[in-house]
């Protein structure tokens, strides 16, 4: 009497190994498997990214201070976002905040800066990243000296529309024919960005000298 096959033997008795439908169905299995995983991860990542989000504020955090400190529990420098302190000394409305936005953008875009700077990483590295550029110390200890603007906005928005009048240390600036109203929409988005949890990123930044 033929002994009857056990173990691995039966499973490969019962799933033909050669059978080109088992690859198949496990093709299918897997590709179906991931496609859960990756709407799951992409879902979560949206709650994580979106304005709004966990890491992302809403437009109208313009309006408050915003500032930048070492969190220790998680191990790296995080936006912590105070009391009132409208840009321009105007409180804005929701609304009017996601148009100085789109208009902030469309003038980064339309001139180009990341040919020469980065946000977020990404772009050019000629010029500093713009990431947490609403943060840098050296708008309140050299350019509103320079410019002889009382607040870090006007300093910012002067420094945009007439840059070739105050040449950095090693680069310069061109001309971009910036508007004030353009300047100031470009301030609103850089404050706005610097209020992101980037998870730390740029590492260090205002811990060391950060002018150009």
């Amino acid at each position: 009497m033929k002994p009857e096959a056990t173990g691995s033997g039966t499973i490969a008795a019962r799933l033909d190994l050669q059978d080109p439908l088992f690859w198949r169905a496990g093709a299918v299995s897997v590709t179906l498997v991931m496609i859960v995983v990756l709407a799951f991860l992409s879902v979560d990542s949206m709650r994580v990214i979106s304005v709004g989000g966990r890491n992302v504020p809403n437009y109208d955090v313009i309006n408050y201070r915003i500032g930048y400190q070492f969190d220790w529990s998680r191990k790296m420098d995080v936006p912590v976002i105070g009391g009132a302190q409208p840009l321009f000394g105007k409180t804005v409305t929701e609304a009017e905040a996601t148009a100085l936005m789109d208009k902030g953008k469309l003038v980064i875009q339309s001139r180009n800066c990341m040919n020469c700077h980065t946000i977020f990483g990404n772009g050019a590295y000629y010029g500093p990243d713009l990431t947490k550029s609403w943060l840098d110390p050296a708008w309140s200890q050299i350019w509103m000296p320079m410019t002889g603007k009382a607040t870090r906005e006007d300093a910012m928005v002067e420094f945009l529309m007439h840059p070739d009048k105050y040449p950095t240390w090693t680069r310069q600036m061109p001309n971009l024919n910036i508007s004030e109203d353009e300047a100031r929409a470009t301030v609103a988005y850089l404050k706005w960005l610097s209020a992101i949890d980037t998870n730390g990123f740029p590492a260090n930044f205002g811990k060391a000298n950060t002018s150009r």
